[in-house]
């Protein structure tokens, strides 16, 4: 990056110099389906060279920019599920975005102008950041929720009390984190704590979604353990969103 790189990063953002990208997340049936991919943002430096998110995400969030990002991604999003047929798409969300409360009626605005339908849209929201600030996310949650948008909670189980994040409204998916799906695909018994997780979002219909799925095996591990989706390099590979269609399988 440049040596002023704010100027850079406002420039990017004023010319759509940002890109996204998308990593499936796959359906564990009897044929892996994906029906939900998660969208992705790099920075186009050059004509060919790509700049990853952790070069500059941290300074978007230092300088307060991680709102205008995301609005970004939103516009790009619907722009494309706009063009049809895609998967559901889920959007990251900033904690800075969970704290600013015109959010919810800029996507209501742009929902309208698109003419996309709320529900191919899911909110995804840090584990760490619902519980740092659980008013800003019920408040966003139920407001989206209304829309007929959902949540997902991402990272679950980097916490103490991995429960907590549950209470958020409008919760479709949690996303398991890496430790939590080691866990899962290990031959040995379930932890009380991890077989209660299991049963409580099954009885609150929420799906999981394990993360850091490397191969084959850990797959059959999941499906054996009952676990719906699953999301990583042995699920599919990150790619470009215009190479996103619904139905489409790795081979």
């Amino acid at each position: 990056m440049q040596r002023d790189p704010v100027a850079q990063l406002r420039q990017a953002l004023a010319e759509d110099a940002f890109t996204l990208f998308c990593q499936p997340i796959g359906a564990l049936g009897a044929r892996i389906t994906y029906p939900i991919a998660e969208a992705l943002v790099r920075l186009r430096e050059e004509e060919t060279a790509l700049c990853p998110p952790g070069e500059f995400l941290p300074v978007l969030e230092h300088y307060g920019l991680m709102p205008e990002l995301d609005r970004w991604m939103v516009r790009q999003v619907l722009r494309h599920l706009a063009s049809g047929p895609h998967p559901r798409f889920s959007v990251n969300l900033s904690a800075q975005t969970l704290a600013d409360r015109s959010f919810p009626a800029f996507f209501a605005d742009q929902l309208l102008a698109s003419g996309v339908a709320a529900d191919c849209v899911l909110f995804e929201i840090e584990e760490s950041d619902a519980l740092a600030a659980p008013e800003c996310t019920a408040r966003l949650a139920a407001t989206i929720g209304s829309l007929g948008s959902g949540v997902i909670i991402d990272g679950l189980g980097r916490a103490e009390d991995f429960f907590e994040s549950l209470k958020a409204p409008c919760l479709q998916y949690v996303k398991l984190c890496s430790s939590l799906t080691r866990r899962l695909i290990s031959p040995e018994p379930l932890s009380e704590d991890l077989a209660g997780l299991l049963q409580v979002t099954s009885n609150l219909g929420i799906e999981v979604i394990a993360e850091c799925v490397e191969d084959r095996e850990a797959i059959a591990a999941l499906q054996r353990r009952g676990v719906g989706f699953a999301q990583g390099c042995g699920i599919y590979q990150p790619h470009p969103m215009d190479a996103c269609v619904e139905g489409r399988h790795a081979a």
